[in-house]
This record gives structure tokens, sequence and C-alpha cells, in this order.
């Protein structure tokens, strides 16, 4: 009985696993892609091992209007680059034309996108310190995976 058990919580974990990596690879293959205004950073703790921590303009914009809510969506309209400009939070309008939801949540004391974190091969800080933007993958429904950065020329870095 108590093998039983182990066996069917391993095959639920891996259900579940396979199931949240197949949502990702559906949003990266057909997702629209959006570039959002990285906000300045402190260049002394930019960069922490082999990753950065992003953040992006609109986060204050978000933060400023969000109330008390924790959760929510921010409307992006785009340009023709695809560079995402915050409009207002979402409540529940028609988007127009290039409009794009984006998925938002307030942890920490910060407004997060959910693509905050940039892992790159040790010793190419110098190359990605350029960066001006985040390139994000954002479904429908504004979840966003973040699938690169890119200089202040749109210019894909690392790439």
């Amino acid at each position: 009985m108590n093998k039983n058990y182990l066996l069917l919580n391993l095959l639920i974990v891996l259900l579940v696993i396979n199931g949240l990596v197949w949502q990702k690879e559906k949003i990266l293959r057909s997702a629209q892609s959006v570039l959002l205004p990285l906000a300045p950073r402190d260049p002394r703790s930019l960069m922490q091992g082999d990753y950065m921590v992003l953040r992006y303009r609109m986060a204050q914009k978000v933060d400023n209007q969000r109330g008390t809510a924790t959760d929510g969506f921010a409307v992006v309209k785009l340009d023709e680059n695809n560079v995402g400009t915050f409009m207002e939070l979402w409540l529940g309008r028609k988007l127009g034309p290039k409009e794009q939801l984006l998925r938002y949540r307030y942890r920490n004391g910060q407004v997060r996108f959910g693509a905050e974190s940039f892992f790159f091969q040790e010793g190419k800080a110098n190359l990605f310190q350029r960066a001006r933007f985040g390139e994000l993958r954002v479904a429908e429904s504004g979840d966003a995976i973040l699938v690169g950065l890119r200089d202040d020329k749109l210019n894909k870095l690392g790439h």
C-alpha cells in the first residue's frame, strides 16, 4: 500500500511538471513578442553570479495605480517595433489594436511581471550590461516568459 501511494504521488508530480513545461513551450511558440524598456539599475548590484535582476520602467506606473490589488493585468500598447508602453490597469474592457495584457503580481514590495531574472553564460556580464529592453513572449492570458535582452537599437544581445 505504501509503495503504491509513493508511485501515485510520483506520477502526479511528473504530470504537473510536464503540464507546466508544455504550457511554457506553447507560450514560447505562439505568444506575442513584447519589448519592455528596462529601468536604470545600480551597476554595483547588477551582476550577481551568472544572472542579472531586471527592473522594468512600467513597474512603477503599475504600482502607482494598483491600489491594494496584489495581482492583476496591465494594458500595454505596442508600437511598430513591439515596444510596449503602459496604458492602464485592465478592468475588463475589450483590448484595442496593438494592445496586449500583461499579468502582474505585487510581491515583497515590488510589482513583478514574472520575468525579472536573466541568466547568462559566465564571463558575459559586460555584454548584457548594455541591455535596455527585456524581450518577453506574452500569451493572450497575459502570462509572460523572458526570452532575451536587447540593446538601445533593439538588437538582440548574446546571439
